[in-house]
């Protein structure tokens, strides 16, 4: 089974482009299963054959998964990493039949993403003292962040080439390598000429890298580091509640659609493929009108 593992990770990384990350993830998740499966035939993995996987297996699989506590999205993405893997045998003729094809996904809850209101929002991208270098920095972050709605990957991914401050745009390389091209509020165009008149210069140190947002020593942010950076301002500005800096994403999506944008737009904006992932937003949206309505209609 193991060269088959090894030739399917390749696939991901060659043909699809796939993240180191989610590389790492199928990983994991496919290996958890051959030493579960191994346990269950009393065999070495390498000794195992695909042909000798069958869904009663997988579903023994989930149960135990199940059973030992693992929550429904976890067990969800690890089904989702087998079937990936199993698809791969098939196409390649290597199985003939899919043995996860008659195994359903655990079901999940539609939980809605946690959303800033606008006062909340505005409070936390103005929250970093911009008299230091690092603030200015800061501020710029946050402003694209609730401006643009971009992933932090994105974020931390932005080179000084891909702003074009003149027009209010910037280049993104999102998921799966696909560029989109995200306007920029002027709010956030603002921020980011400040940070790159009195901010970076003092921050660039190594005076050689093109990443556009810096730590103190002058190298890339890195994803952690963002996390870092709003955690600090939310306690700052004392929300009470857990906000990442996915959250300003969502509040760009939904404050986006409760401001009169189309879905489609918003779904450009945010470089989802699908309309289905963009469509959580509009619950959101609906939920806010609804408790608009409630508070305020005399016969609601």
């Amino acid at each position: 089974m193991y060269t088959f593992i090894d030739n399917f990770i390749i696939y991901l990384k060659v043909e699809k482009n796939a993240s180191p990350r989610t590389i790492e993830s199928y990983q994991n998740d496919i290996w958890q299963f051959i030493d579960f499966l191994a346990d269950e035939l009393k065999m070495p993995g390498e000794d195992i054959r695909p042909e000798q996987v069958d869904h009663l297996a997988v579903r023994k699989h989930l149960a135990l998964l199940q059973r030992s506590g693992v929550k429904r999205t976890t067990i969800a993405r690890k089904m989702a990493s087998l079937r990936a893997f199993f698809r791969y045998l098939t196409r390649e003729e290597i199985l003939s039949v899919n043995p996860l094809s008659h195994v359903s996904s655990p079901k999940l809850e539609k939980r809605l993403p946690e959303v800033l209101s606008q006062d909340g929002a505005w409070a936390l991208v103005q929250a970093p003292d911009t008299g230091t270098p690092a603030g200015l920095r800061d501020r710029a972050i946050l402003e694209v962040l609730y401006s643009s709605g971009l992933r932090v990957s994105e974020l931390v991914g932005l080179d000084l080439g891909d702003l074009d401050l003149s027009v209010g745009y910037v280049r993104v390389m999102g998921k799966g390598s696909r560029e989109r091209i995200v306007p920029v509020g002027s709010y956030a165009v603002k921020a980011v000429k400040r940070y790159l008149t009195a901010g970076r210069p003092l921050l660039d140190k190594k005076k050689a890298g093109q990443a556009l947002f810096l730590n103190k020593d002058g190298g890339r942010l890195t994803t952690r580091s963002i996390r870092n950076i709003v955690d600090k301002y939310v306690e700052q500005v004392s929300i009470q509640r857990k906000i990442s800096p996915h959250t300003l994403r969502h509040s760009f999506a939904t404050h986006l659609l409760d401001g009169g944008a189309d879905l489609r737009s918003v779904q450009e904006l945010l470089g989802h493929v699908k309309m289905s992932t963009t469509q959580i937003y509009t619950h959101v949206s609906r939920e806010k009108l609804m408790a608009v309505y409630e508070k305020n209609h005399p016969r609601a």
